[in-house]
């Protein structure tokens, strides 16, 4: 009987010890599984900027008026305040082309030389400046963001600033995975 009992607790042991062994390896093949194989493919940056702007307009809703000028400028690295690259500039005006679709009125900035510009890093807006640029171009609002470039990821946040007193109206954070074009997009 003392025999019987030893097998059958062994019996129970090696089974919750083989239940154990199963679950993890099917929980390491889980894993393996969604891991992805081969080059990371970028997103469609375009459709990515166009509903954060979207998110934005909506968000702000009565708090932007349409017939009133709106300035965008490029997205900061949030490593470096003062730099951006072609990414950043390239977001900036595509949520600007986004907010041109909508009806409302974009100040191109890039045409504009009283903006703080410096070659290779576009438009930044100095909280200081905020209120001498809103005035000089009667803006009443400013699209502004910020990334940060992870392992495989950019994190992107993106706001509408009320130019007079530097409330936040709106915000949207997202993400872009790292593939060819958005590493590319990167370099300084």
């Amino acid at each position: 009987m003392l025999i019987k009992g030893s097998i059958m607790k062994v019996n129970k042991i090696s089974a919750v010890i083989l239940f154990v062994l199963a679950l993890s390896v099917g929980v390491t093949g889980c894993v393996d599984n969604n891991v992805r194989k081969g080059p990371v493919q970028d997103a469609d940056i375009i459709s990515l900027s166009h509903r954060a702007a979207d998110s934005l307009i909506r968000q702000a809703g009565v708090s932007i008026n349409k017939g009133s000028p709106i300035v965008a400028a490029s997205f900061a690295n949030i490593d470096n305040l003062n730099n951006s690259s072609s990414f950043g500039r390239i977001v900036s005006q595509q949520l600007a082309s986004r907010f041109t679709q909508n009806k409302y009125q974009v100040v191109e900035m890039l045409l504009r030389e009283k903006i703080y510009i410096k070659e290779k890093s576009g438009e930044f807006l100095l909280s200081r400046a905020l209120r001498n640029i809103s005035a000089a171009h009667n803006a009443q609002a400013v699209i502004v963001g910020t990334y940060a470039v992870g392992a495989k990821n950019i994190y992107i946040t993106a706001k509408i600033v009320r130019a007079t007193d530097s409330v936040v109206l709106s915000s949207h954070d997202y993400t872009l995975p790292i593939g060819p074009d958005m590493r590319k997009l990167l370099r300084r």
